[in-house]
């Protein structure tokens, strides 16, 4: 009794705040639920399973063999367009407002190439709406060399920077203020070529352009002309290219981690001049990435039950009360029935042991792959645990080398993009755009890239006394082809997150 009075008074306390101070709640911000939580911090939940994974042992045939490439599947890159002549006059100028994270924003720019060359239009730079969550009001050219991607795009369609001065006044503080004749606000989801010409085109013909917003999954994935789908792959796989510091960052990232004695020369700036040269191959060191989507957001929208008892369901629900007004769809089913769906994001310490299972072991270099974690080190501190050998941003670049990014989700996210691009094995530890982004990239390049099985996952989770060699076994039986095979997209499916057959080509 006397431990359960125990531990039940921080949710006693917690319960009991917004009698004694009135104003605490209603001073949260953003962030203030993630710092709330961190009264009562989240123990492992899997703790026999935990237990039995920091006691494993891999032979090193079995490591040998998770390290190897995918073999050949027979499927090749093959997204060069066929450019048609550029019209000898633009229908006008298209402006397109992306919201969303980084990966959001890159698959709208190719949506927005795509519909501007269906309308005949010239492209503005797309501009972007600054993240709610985040605050980053990272612009397009922050993040991506906009030189690079005109001229890859030039004999595509036409892209200016910036408005001539006759149109200066269409901006996104104008569209503000009042219902303007000039922005499309109607767009449906997954809108048909025709939807476009019969919508957008005659306002382009009017006013010589026309604002798109909102602006996100725009454009449909099915019965387009093979040119617009081959150049949404153009876009994606070949004219978005990061800016040369974020390029230079990550080149110095990934040769740390292969080469873990070695180091990056640094100007007095702090600024990366170059990667140190390496050339024996024999001994560069390979590692994973993993994706650790468990931010603040992504927990509360999926309304799974995370360990942190009444603290933490107090948090979530005030978070999701001040960001969606309480309307989250998964609210309305228990956790159980979350988890058997596979609807509750890995955490840390679950995305450990599934990793752990399929045998990788304490030597295994890992790069953490993330924004912000829902319940800081402590919430990591099981995976690093399991895996002592883990670096992130922070522990590989100096602060200086650093300066460039701090404080802005996009550059962060856009670092972690390269460095998974270039990584051995990726894994993420639940869908979303960045799974979907890179999945795409990786099998676009043939590279291994591990989905987990979140249905299964959820299921082995909820096992309570489930032992490590069955529970290893089913790890291994549900994820042996999930390592990176080539998927057909089907009807509906996107292309950027399943780029055969529309951007790959049968050998």
């Amino acid at each position: 009794m006397e431990l359960q009075t125990r531990g039940g008074l921080p949710g006693i306390l917690v319960l009991l705040l917004p009698l004694l101070l009135p104003g605490f709640l209603s001073s949260l911000s953003y962030a203030s639920p993630s710092k709330f939580w961190e009264l009562n911090v989240a123990k492992p939940r899997h703790s026999s399973l935990l237990k039995s994974a920091l006691q494993r042992e891999t032979s090193h045939g079995k490591q040998s063999y998770l390290w190897d490439p995918l073999a050949d599947q027979g499927w090749r890159p093959c997204v060069q367009s066929t450019p048609s002549a550029l019209p000898v006059k633009s229908e006008g100028y298209l402006q397109v407002f992306l919201d969303g994270g980084l990966n959001q924003q890159r698959m709208g720019i190719c949506d927005a190439v795509a519909v501007a060359k269906i309308l005949n239009a010239t492209l503005v730079i797309p501009h972007f709406e600054v993240n709610p969550v985040w605050q980053d009001s990272s612009s397009f050219m922050d993040i991506f060399d906009v030189d690079h991607f005109i001229d890859v795009l030039k004999d595509d369609i036409s892209i200016v920077k910036e408005l001539p001065d006759e149109f200066s006044w269409s901006t996104r503080e104008y569209y503000a203020t009042a219902i303007r004749a000039t922005r499309i606000k109607t767009a449906p989801i997954h809108a048909s070529a025709n939807w476009y010409l019969d919508n957008v085109l005659p306002v382009l013909q009017s006013y010589g352009i026309a604002a798109i917003s909102p602006f996100s999954h725009r454009l449909t994935f099915d019965s387009l002309p093979m040119d617009i789908q081959r150049l949404r792959c153009k876009v994606n796989f070949q004219a978005l290219v990061f800016v040369p510091h974020i390029r230079a960052l990550g080149d110095a990232l990934v040769s740390r981690l292969r080469y873990p004695s070695k180091g990056t020369e640094v100007v007095n700036t702090g600024y990366l001049r170059e990667t140190s040269h390496v050339t024996d191959e024999n001994r560069a060191r390979k590692f994973v990435v993993i994706h650790l989507r468990f931010d603040k957001d992504m927990a509360a929208h999926s309304a799974c039950d995370f360990g942190g008892g009444k603290a933490e369901k107090l948090a979530l629900a005030k978070y999701r009360q001040v960001i969606w007004q309480g309307r989250v769809l998964n609210s309305q089913f228990t956790d159980i029935e979350l988890r058997s769906q596979g609807r509750c994001p890995l955490t840390p310490e679950e995305i450990g042991l599934l990793v752990a299972a399929l045998g990788f072991d304490n030597s295994t270099r890992l790069y953490l792959a993330s924004h912000k974690v829902y319940g800081g080190e402590a919430r990591i501190s099981t995976l690093r645990k399991l895996f002592p050998l883990m670096e992130d941003k922070k522990s590989l670049a100096s602060s200086e080398e650093r300066t460039q990014i701090k404080g802005k989700a996009s550059l962060l996210a856009a670092v972690d993009y390269y460095v998974g691009l270039h990584s051995d094995i990726f894994i993420s530890a639940s869908p979303g755009n960045m799974h979907n982004a890179m999945l795409g990239h990786r099998t676009y390049k043939n590279m291994k890239t591990i989905r987990p099985n979140m249905a299964l996952m959820g299921q082995l989770f909820l096992n309570k006394s489930i032992s490590w060699p069955d529970f290893q076994q089913a790890v291994l039986e549900g994820h042996e082809n999930r390592q990176g095979e080539i998927r057909l997209r089907k009807p509906k499916q996107s292309i950027y997150t399943y780029p055969a057959p529309d951007c790959m080509c049968e050998a």
